[in-house]
């Protein structure tokens, strides 16, 4: 047995140990999906799978208690798949490098997946645990939730026969989240040509690198650093003007993870050109104080090289534009004093032959504020001469504070832990939004236990606080039997 699949209590971290060997990142869950079904039909338990991909695992209540409202229990089988660039890990194949760290189960390098294998192994887990108590259960494991809800936005009413469900894919313990922000993805499109260097013109490679990065919603108002807006600026403050020519520039991976590499090859004018390295060096200082404390990892390095791709004709405008776009929080809410209510991330550039690609995604609980981000994002985009796709919409969930499942998870909480629960909403996008929509009448609440560094190579998860929202799941299954 391996060192997480010993840890207390097993019957959950036997199940989680699984899902670390299973490739499932975005797109890829067919092997996951296969795991649960196997495990579904070994108990003898009817199952459903829809046409993209989801599965609801029917569990039969504890006897005596079979006349109980059918409660749904959700999560989603992937991941998302983010490492450092030096890892030599392939998310395609390779188990995830977990290990076990005091407290925290940890990774080398890469993201872990407790976000949200941790739920899908404690919805499995309390559905065979001899001493938990329920009435009848509905395992719904959804798909593709880390790149656009594709399997929430699939699923057919007719699929769930609760209407009660706790969704097992938040990262605080102690808090009770009834709501959560919605959110879209504008896809810039700025076409580029490719012109000669000036002949007296030095190629020089400038990178960013080290910063901590994390989930585009819970993590945008750390005052972390955004390594695309960075870049932009070092390359604006080592060579003011319009005579820098970039021939490549590329930054993050993931739409709904903070950017944490970024690099780009540049032509500097020779006037420029003796300085350059300087320069960079001196605004690395400028960025390091600004960030301070929160994200003191930062390393912006550059060198001489000899790539050999033109540069592109009008630089200093795709520069412009990522300096003018949008990222970090933009509005709070007067709802619950201290959460964001609107923010944007700039998250992936790519710049290829000729095109430059960028895509922000924008979050906020009021549709029509973040309607307004991304129409702004448009508009600098059609200035830069370039267009702008809006996509991936997904409806927020708007809070019921007199929800009656919610007053269940509040008085539970109060006896289990003595203390009063944190009731309010998340700046991200749980699928109660869209599952909410298609299934009308569902009443819900979203619990989960401590994980820390969710969407990056530093993301954690304590081993004791687990334990403890296992025990509370458990015990809010008993009061609703």
């Amino acid at each position: 047995m391996s060192e997480i699949a010993a840890l207390s209590p097993t019957i959950l971290f036997r199940h989680f140990d699984r899902l670390l060997a299973i490739p499932r990142g975005s797109g890829n869950e067919a092997e996951a999906r296969e795991y649960v079904l196997s495990w579904a039909r070994e108990k003898g338990w009817d199952t459903r799978t829809d046409a993209v991909g989801n599965v609801v695992v029917a569990v039969p209540a504890t006897p005596g208690h079979e006349a109980a409202p059918t409660v749904v229990l959700q999560g989603h089988l992937d991941i998302v798949c983010e490492k450092h660039s030096h890892v030599g890990h392939d998310f395609r194949r390779d188990p995830i490098p977990a290990w076990v760290d005091g407290d925290l189960i940890r990774t080398r390098g890469t993201t872990l997946g407790a976000d949200n294998g941790i739920g899908v192994a404690a919805a499995m887990a309390v559905a065979e645990d001899p001493e938990a108590v329920h009435g009848p259960l509905e395992l719904l494991f959804t798909i593709d939730e880390e790149t656009g809800m594709t399997g929430a936005f699939g699923l057919q009413g007719d699929m769930l026969r609760g209407r009660v469900m706790l969704n097992l894919d938040s990262e605080d313990e102690g808090t009770l989240f009834v709501g959560c922000a919605g959110g879209g993805d504008s896809i810039l499109h700025l076409p580029v040509t490719r012109t000669p260097a000036p002949p007296d013109a030095r190629r020089f490679e400038v990178s960013v690198s080290g910063l901590k990065g994390g989930h585009s919603g819970l993590d945008i108002d750390k005052n972390r650093g955004n390594a695309l807006k960075i870049l932009a600026r070092a390359l604006v403050f080592a060579a003011p003007g319009d005579g820098l020519g970039i021939a490549s520039l590329n930054g993050g991976s993931k739409r709904n993870a903070i950017p944490r590499e970024a690099r780009a090859v540049v032509f500097v004018p020779g006037s420029l050109a003796p300085s350059f390295e300087a320069r960079v060096g001196e605004f690395a200082g400028v960025m390091r104080t600004e960030l301070g404390a929160a994200d003191p990892g930062l390393e912006i390095r550059v060198s001489e090289t000899t790539a050999s791709d033109l540069p592109v004709a009008g630089s200093g405008t795709l520069l412009r534009l990522l300096l003018a776009l949008p990222h970090g929080p933009l509005a709070t809410s007067s709802e619950f004093p201290g959460l964001v209510q609107t923010s944007t991330n700039l998250a992936i550039v790519t710049l290829e032959g000729n095109e430059c690609q960028v895509v922000c995604n924008s979050r906020s609980f009021i549709g029509t504020a973040m309607e307004a981000v991304r129409q702004g994002i448009r508009a600098a985009a059609e200035l830069a001469g370039g267009t702008a796709d809006l996509v991936g919409q997904y409806p927020g969930w708007r809070p019921n504070l007199d929800s009656p499942v919610l007053q269940v998870c509040r008085e539970t909480w109060r006896k289990v832990s003595g203390r009063e629960a944190l009731v309010t909403a998340i700046h991200a996008g749980l699928e109660c939004g869209v599952i909410g929509e298609r299934v009308p009448g569902m009443d819900m609440v979203s619990f989960g236990p401590d994980i820390r560094g969710a969407h990056s190579p530093d993301e954690h998860v304590s081993v004791s606080s687990t334990g403890r929202f296992y025990g509370y799941l458990k015990a809010v299954l008993l009061r609703l039997a």
